[in-house]
């Protein structure tokens, strides 16, 4: 069941990435490396969610990297 649903992320983002890639005008090396890195972060983190549902978010990243600052910062009131 998985596996159908990888390669209907994985058809959804080609179509995606092969529209974009044809609007962008010719010479923009840039803008489609852009392009291609940002389709392939999408659909790593899809394959990611898909197999580990329960991964954290970027949120608690950010509570365990900012928590001793808002102590500290509780600490000084």
């Amino acid at each position: 069941m998985k596996g159908m649903i990888l390669l209907g992320i994985t058809l959804i983002l080609l179509l995606i990435g092969r529209y974009e890639w044809w609007m962008i005008n010719q010479g923009r090396r840039k803008e489609k490396a852009v392009l291609f890195i940002l389709v392939a972060l999408g659909w790593v983190l899809a394959v990611l969610l898909l197999y580990f549902p329960d991964l954290p978010g970027p949120t608690r990243l950010l509570e365990k990297i900012l928590s001793p600052l808002v102590r500290w910062m509780e600490g000084e009131g």
